[in-house]
């Protein structure tokens, strides 16, 4: 259940509790509440609707009195069975049972906090993986709609691969990291996300193994769980993944797809140097394993630019690269690509025709605009220079009040710090106390659940003040966790 979004008035002339029992009432009788959903513990309640445990009590009392609501000692607090009888005298669907039953898989309970408290604004987002608002191009965004030659913009459908005036527009660009792509081979996704649902619907068979770098983002989505595909990671090393565990891994497991972020990895910051890179291709080739290369963070480099990507090497269509202008733009666009053989992105696109029919027209037009006129390229060395300041910060902060309790790495772009504790702590107790002191956090263990030592630290979102006071307070906790 998500977190409640509504609190009583303490001037109004009815009293607090019985607000909270008409507002949770119309919760049941609207029927966003069914039968047999839990009501947060009164604990988290009584936080959430800012009134005292005893003022929920007397509410929650009145429920149960009505009998809107079940109590089950050990379990919690529910709908009841016989509510839908109280007010309706036709039988109501068990919306719980169609939601157990749904084939895609739910996000692990952290992933789904994190989602619910990035949008509180009294939090302190130290692991949020987007752009402060302040990088945002607000105002060169707007300048691109307003311009004379926004009248030509249409609202229709674009064709099933997108447009093609951005089609080609991402392959002049793919052309100077060293990929040669014509735009019949680019399909349009909206963003990151929609490419790997795509590929686990169109490209692969249920109950296929797909490797990744472990730890690994893709662990942290269940983009390929829920389609039925298993994944397993592949241990990486200070250059990145263990290639050489490949072959033997892959005669075990018969994995189908190799998913890798060698540039800027999330969630460590690595970035896999040359001679790794084709090592990696040279054995894929020889084990005729496709990769799905996943670029999002390559523009956001600091002090020199990364090597070629995977895809520049690629002359056999051994790899599937995936670009997006979420971490550079804005993720609000939506707009991101797929680059591979035209026969996969035929199939990709006629996927995607059944299943959305195109990505927004809008943001397509301007994402085309400022690949065009060189406004990207610009805002792209601005932003580059914003990233270095905060990292740079970052590290100094971790400098003054790590130094004694973890290591971390030093990140030559993209958006993370990998954090490693010296002494291993529950993660799920961490983000807990550290939530509750205000500070969002993204723990290792959703990256690879056997973590217990490493975090995931943002410096592209909170501001400098913000990030000291956050980091600060979240060396006192662990300090505090440590010496339990």
């Amino acid at each position: 259940m998500d977190q409640v979004d509504w609190k009583p008035i303490r001037s109004a002339q009815y009293p607090l509790h019985q607000q909270i029992y008409e507002y949770l009432k119309q919760k049941i009788l609207n029927g966003e509440w069914t039968v047999g959903v839990k009501i947060p513990p009164l604990r988290i309640l009584a936080e959430q609707l800012n009134v005292n445990r005893s003022t929920v009590v007397a509410a929650l009392e009145e429920l149960a009195a009505d009998g809107f609501i079940d109590s089950r000692v050990g379990y919690g607090t529910f709908v009841a069975n016989n509510t839908w009888s109280t007010i309706s005298s036709g039988a109501a669907p068990d919306w719980k049972t169609y939601v157990d039953s749904g084939v895609h898989k739910s996000n692990q309970s952290i992933i789904q906090e994190i989602n619910r408290s990035e949008f509180r604004a009294d939090m302190i987002r130290l692991g949020t993986g987007e752009l402060a608002p302040e990088f945002l191009p607000r105002k060169k965004m707007k300048g691109i709609f307003q311009q004379k030659t926004a009248q030509e913009l249409s609202l229709s459908y674009t064709e099933p691969k997108g447009s093609y005036s951005l089609r080609a527009a991402i392959c002049d660009y793919l052309k100077r990291k060293g990929i040669e792509a014509s735009p019949s081979s680019v399909l349009i996704v909206s963003g990151g996300l929609q490419a790997l649902q795509l590929i686990s619907l169109g490209l692969l068979q249920k109950g296929s193994v797909v490797f990744h770098e472990s730890p690994s983002y893709v662990t942290s989505v269940n983009v390929f769980q829920s389609a039925g595909m298993n994944l397993l990671g592949v241990p990486m090393g200070d250059k990145g993944m263990k290639t050489e565990l490949l072959p033997k891994l892959r005669r075990q497991h018969h994995a189908s797809l190799l998913y890798t972020i060698p540039t800027f990895h999330n969630p460590t910051g690595h970035t896999m140097p040359v001679l790794k890179r084709e090592e990696l291709l040279q054995t894929c080739s020889h084990e005729r394993l496709p990769i799905l290369e996943d670029d999002v963070y390559g523009d956001l480099w600091f002090e020199e630019p990364p090597p070629q990507p995977l895809k520049a090497n690629d002359r056999q269509g051994l790899v599937l690269y995936m670009g997006s202008i979420s971490k550079t733009l804005g993720p609000g666009l939506r707009i991101g690509w797929l680059v591979g053989p035209e026969q996969v992105i035929d199939r990709l696109a006629d996927i995607k025709m059944q299943t959305d029919y195109g990505s927004s027209t809008l943001s397509q037009y301007a994402v085309a605009q400022w690949l065009q006129s060189g406004l990207y390229d610009e805002h792209i060395f601005h932003l580059r220079e914003k990233l270095k300041f905060r990292r740079d910060t970052a590290i100094r902060i971790l400098e003054k009040y790590y130094s004694g309790i973890a290591t971390w790495n030093n990140p030559a772009g993209g958006f993370y710090i990998w954090l490693k504790l010296y002494e291993a702590v529950s993660m799920d107790k961490l983000f807990k106390r550290a939530l509750k002191a205000g500070i969002l956090i993204n723990p290792g263990n959703i990256y690879d659940y056997k973590d217990s030592s490493h975090i995931r630290i943002s410096y592209s979102y909170a501001e400098p003040a913000q990030l000291e006071k956050g980091l600060k307070r979240l060396a006192e906790i662990i300090g505090e966790m440590s010496r339990r």
